[in-house]
C-alpha cells in the first residue's frame, strides 16, 4: 500500500458553516444564541456589588464567540434557558448585558476617532512631504532622503489604515454595535428559534429605536 498523503487531504478539505448556522442559529434573518444557566452568577460576576453588577467574563466571552459565528447582517437574540431566576434578577441581567456592551461600543468608538485623527494627520503629512520632495529636488541627497523617508512613512501608515487597521476597526465597530443591540429573552426549556414575520419586524423596530435613542443621547 502506497504512502497516503493524509496532510494534503486535511489541507484540501472544506468546511460547512452554513449547515451549522442554519441548524443552530439562524431563523428568518435572526441569529439566536441559546445558553443554559443554573444560577444568577453564571451571568453576573460573583464579585459584583449590588447596584454595580458586571458580566461574568466567561459568559461575556461565550457571547462574543457565538456572535462572531453569525453573519454580520443578522441581529442577535440571546435566549437564556433557566428556571432559577427571579423577575428582579432577570431585569438586572438584561440591564447589565445592555450597559456593558454599550460601554464596549463606546470604547471602540473612541479608538476609531483616535485613528481617524491619525488618518487625517497622515494625509496632511503625506501632502506636505510630497510638496517638499517636489520643491527640494536641487538639494543634496541627505536632506532629500529625510523628506523621502517621511513621505514613505506617511504613505505606508495610510495604506495600513485603509486596508488593514481600518478594516479591523470597522469589523470591531460592527460587532460591538450588534452586541450592544442584542435582545435578551428567557425560557424554561430550549426550543429551536422560529420567528414569525411580525416578531422579526418588531425586533427590527426595537433595534432602530435603540440606535436612534443612543444617537440622541450622544448629541
Amino acid at each position: 500500500m502506497g504512502k497516503r498523503k493524509i496532510i494534503k487531504l486535511f489541507e484540501t478539505r472544506s468546511g460547512n458553516m452554513e449547515y451549522l448556522l442554519n441548524r443552530d442559529y439562524i431563523s428568518n434573518g435572526i441569529a439566536t444564541i441559546p445558553v443554559h444557566i443554573s444560577e444568577f452568577n453564571d451571568v453576573i460576576s460573583p464579585y459584583s456589588v449590588t447596584g454595580y453588577e458586571a458580566i461574568n467574563p466567561e459568559f461575556g466571552d461565550l457571547l462574543k464567540t457565538a456572535a462572531e459565528c453569525a453573519p454580520p447582517e443578522y441581529p442577535l437574540v440571546l435566549n437564556i434557558i433557566e428556571n432559577c431566576l427571579s423577575q428582579a434578577e432577570k431585569e438586572i441581567i438584561t440591564e447589565v448585558i445592555s450597559s456593558e456592551f454599550a460601554y464596549d461600543l463606546g470604547m471602540v468608538e473612541r479608538e476609531e476617532k483616535r485613528h481617524t485623527k491619525v488618518f487625517v494627520l497622515m494625509i496632511v503629512g503625506l501632502i506636505l512631504s510630497g510638496i517638499l520632495l517636489y520643491f527640494t529636488h536641487s538639494l543634496a541627497d541627505e536632506p532629500r532622503e529625510l523628506f523621502f523617508i517621511l513621505f514613505w512613512f506617511m504613505g505606508d501608515t495610510l495604506c495600513d489604515y485603509i486596508f488593514l487597521t481600518g478594516h479591523d476597526l470597522r469589523q470591531e465597530r460592527r460587532m460591538a454595535g450588534r452586541l450592544a443591540s442584542i435582545k435578551v429573552i428567557f425560557s424554561e426549556k430550549y426550543e429551536g428559534p422560529n420567528y414569525t414575520e411580525s416578531e422579526v419586524n418588531r425586533l427590527y423596530d426595537e433595534i432602530e429605536k435603540d440606535v436612534k435613542r443612543s444617537l440622541d443621547v450622544e448629541k
